[in-house]
This record gives C-alpha cells, sequence and structure tokens, in this order.
C-alpha cells in the first residue's frame, strides 16, 4: 500500500492572504498615531516570510522602532491563528484535483497537520473537505495543546500518527516547511517539499527533502508515475 501524508497549509490550502491581513493589523496597532510607516506590498511580505525573516525584522523594515517590532511580533503570533482571520484563506491552486486524484487511485491519504481541531474543522466546512480525509486519517493538535515549535511538535504528532496508522510498504509526506521535512526524517519517512507555500526552494534545500516541487499536484503526479514505473518493473521480472 501507498500511502501519502500531506501538511494541510501550503499544499492544499492558501494562507498568504490571512498572514498579510493580519500584518497590516498588527503593524497599523504597533506603530504611533502620528508615526510614519513603510507598509509592505503582499507579494515584498510573503517573499520575506518564504526567505525565513523573523517577524521583528519584518516589523523593523515595515518603519517600527526596536521596541515597537517586539510588541508587532507578539502581536502577530497571537492574532495570526485567531478565528476571525481563517475566512481570508483560500484553497491553493489544483489542491482538490490533485487529492481527487489520489483518491481514485486507491492511495492512502493522510492529513497531518499544526492546525487545532477546531481550526481543521472549520476549513474542512469552508471548502468540503471532509469526503478526502475520515476521521482516522486526519491527525492534528488538540485545542488545547500547548503550542511550541512547529520543528519540535510535529515530529511529535507524526510519531502518534503512525502508531495508529496500519503498515503501510511506502510513505510519502509533503509539505512546505522544515517541520514536514524533519518529521518525515525523523521517522525514516521520504519527504517532498512544495513551494506553493511558506517557504523558498533555499529554505526547503537546507533539510534536504528526497524531492522539490512546485505543487501537491506535482507531488501526486511523481508518486503515481514512480507507482506505475514499479508495477512495470514487477510485472517483467514475473
Amino acid at each position: 500500500m501507498l500511502r501519502l501524508i500531506t501538511d494541510f497549509d501550503g499544499p492544499i490550502v492558501d494562507i498568504s492572504e490571512r498572514y498579510y491581513r493580519v500584518y497590516e493589523l498588527c503593524l497599523e496597532k504597533t506603530r504611533r498615531e502620528d508615526q510614519k510607516v513603510h507598509p509592505l506590498s503582499k507579494e515584498e511580505f510573503w517573499q520575506l516570510k518564504r526567505e525565513r525573516v523573523p517577524e521583528k525584522q519584518i516589523g523593523i523594515i515595515s518603519g517600527l522602532e526596536e521596541q515597537q517590532a517586539e510588541e508587532f511580533a507578539q502581536l502577530r503570533k497571537k492574532t495570526a491563528h485567531t478565528q476571525p482571520y481563517f475566512q481570508y484563506d483560500e484553497l491553493a491552486p489544483g489542491a482538490i484535483a490533485a487529492l481527487e486524484k489520489v483518491q481514485q487511485a486507491g492511495i492512502d491519504l493522510v492529513v497531518l497537520t499544526m492546525r487545532r481541531v477546531r481550526e481543521l474543522d472549520y476549513a474542512f466546512e469552508s471548502f468540503d473537505l471532509g469526503r478526502f480525509f475520515p476521521e482516522n486519517r486526519c491527525y492534528c493538535l488538540s485545542n488545547d495543546y500547548p503550542k511550541g515549535r512547529d520543528i519540535d511538535d510535529k515530529p511529535i504528532l507524526m510519531g502518534e500518527a503512525l502508531a495508529k496508522l496500519p503498515p503501510a510498504a511506502d510513505t510519502w509526506m509533503v509539505g512546505d516547511t522544515e517541520a514536514d521535512i524533519v518529521a518525515a526524517k525523523t521517522h525514516g519517512i521520504k519527504a517532498i517539499g512544495v513551494l506553493c507555500g511558506i517557504r523558498d526552494r533555499t529554505s526547503l534545500e537546507a533539510f534536504h527533502p528526497d524531492l522539490i516541487v512546485n505543487d501537491l499536484s506535482q507531488a501526486v503526479d511523481y508518486l503515481l508515475d514512480r507507482a506505475w514505473n514499479t508495477t512495470l518493473v514487477l510485472g517483467t521480472r514475473d
């Protein structure tokens, strides 16, 4: 059995608009009334995020002073994952078609995300995604989980998922961050990085995934081609 474990934000859902709206809000709330700041365009902001530029530095680049930038970073951390802003999330281009292709191919599909239960439920309802992921194939954080760094938390969640899932002959993880790659490598799973999310190629390459592609569609096509070629080779040997 071929299994695909996919991250949620990045491969399936585009969070760039939510993050940018929160950036604008936090910049406005942090600056003094008479202070001129330099709001970044969405493209400029998202490129800095993809390059892993710290929030505080983004605040400074936007015209905030040192202490203000610290407050900006803290406010952003508190605000980015709150309910009023999830409405700005959008489906990643081609994600639904890719998930349908996975389903039709009979691949075991699992979602592994640092979203909390209520956050994942909201997205499932908004985008009708529950049809792809039964409850026993969804792994996320509980609503009261004391969240730390994704790069620490995601390998733990991956371990919990693998302990519950039935064995698979071949398992791949698809994600857009270093946390996805580290989680996969920690548990001996092959990792595919996608460039449609919050990290650029340089950031992903630093963690040595097995493959980097543009999006979930390309990842799925790669796995299907690989499975097909393996079947042909085995058939020839028979």
